[in-house]
């Protein structure tokens, strides 16, 4: 028996149910969570913008231990991924940076309430005690973890670096370059530090919500902007601010608006726009095919292009090691009990659950 929250329809609040839950199977590991961050993914899902099977447990951030094994299996403290890594489809064996393996986990359950079958959520499922998934989609970690706080980069931080560091390629430009961030949440803030990092000078951030300005800006930022207050389009504003356009330009929200937006925000000759949002099921990008022919590129990367199992584990290592600062990206810390409460706050804050030991 496992409690968890389960989102039976769009649009209302997840429930904590007591469940079942089945045990591994060949190649399957059950994990006991430690932790869960909450990624903006689920918001959308939960206001019905991304389409996924219900009812269903969300949660694709998750850090604990393995309770269980599958024949073949071998694993101790780890991390879950939304996307595996099988280390055998093409897709994953022809280039470094490229994650998106053809055995993607999607729709599978292994959980059981008031007798109705339960989906995971991209394979993993981390608003749970108890989980089971398959092992392409685990990574081991350091035994010495923080298991209170790594579970973020499951997600978070590695989309929000590897969009500065693999897809942009910030490090490679001239140091000083100027970027603007559309989106000043968990991801979006891990732009931020990743730009900052890449020796940065102006680091523009954009986000409706001005309550998220004053972290933003001990994170990096040099400038924030409130689109709606201003007279005319932030692009145009940032345009203006910089003279020309921004060297790079992130998309960390979700929207189509700001997608168009983040490309025209872009230097005509050079400018490097990354999209990293996740948009609406079934959306369609429309803009002017001149914004590509003058010299910007748009471009677009899931889990910052890092291969999961085989990247991630290293920085958790990092992190240990005090090379990078995970702290700053959590603002909240609650139990899983008010997870409910934990999306009420995320609009604004950056939430992490607890579960108990």
């Amino acid at each position: 028996i496992n409690q968890l929250a389960i989102a039976w329809t769009t649009n209302a609040p997840l429930t904590i149910e007591k469940v079942e839950v089945d045990p591994p199977k060949a190649g399957e590991v059950r994990i006991k969570i430690i932790s869960s961050g909450i990624c903006d993914t689920n918001k959308h899902i939960l206001e019905g913008k991304d389409k996924v099977p219900f009812p269903a447990i969300w949660g694709h951030e998750g850090a604990g231990t393995v309770e269980s094994i599958g024949e073949g299996v071998t694993r101790d403290k780890v991390l879950m991924f939304p996307l595996p890594e099988c280390r055998e489809c093409i897709s994953i064996s022809l280039t470094f940076f490229h994650p998106i393996c053809f055995h993607w986990y999607n729709g599978t359950s292994r959980f059981t309430c008031r007798g109705r079958k339960i989906y995971h959520l991209y394979g993993t499922s981390t608003f749970t005690e108890y989980t089971v998934v398959h092992e392409i989609a685990v990574g081991k970690i350091d035994d010495d973890a923080p298991m209170d706080t790594v579970c973020i980069l499951s997600c978070e931080v590695p989309t929000g670096f590897g969009a500065v560091f693999n897809i942009a390629k910030v490090r490679m430009f001239t140091p000083g370059s100027t970027c603007v961030v559309f989106g000043l949440g968990g991801i979006g803030s891990a732009v931020v530090m990743a730009c900052k990092a890449s020796g940065a000078s102006r680091i523009i951030g954009v986000d409706i919500k001005e309550e998220k300005f004053p972290r933003a800006r001990t994170l990096g930022v040099t400038d924030c902007l409130n689109p709606q207050k201003l007279k005319k389009p932030v692009q145009e504003v940032v345009v203006e601010m910089t003279g020309k356009g921004a060297d790079f330009a992130f998309e960390a929200i979700g929207l189509i608006d700001t997608m168009v937006a983040t490309l025209e925000s872009c230097h005509p000759s050079y400018g490097v726009g990354v999209i990293i949002g996740l948009a609406p099921t079934n959306s369609q990008l429309i803009f002017d095919p001149m914004l590509l022919l003058s010299g910007r590129t748009l471009k677009g990367g899931a889990l910052g292009n890092y291969k999961t199992r085989s990247c991630i584990p290293k920085m958790v290592t990092d992190y240990l090691q005090k090379k990078i600062n995970l702290d700053p990206l959590i603002t909240h810390t609650l139990p899983f009990e008010s997870i409910n409460k934990a999306f009420e706050l995320f609009p604004f804050f950056s939430c992490l659950l607890l579960f108990s030991s």
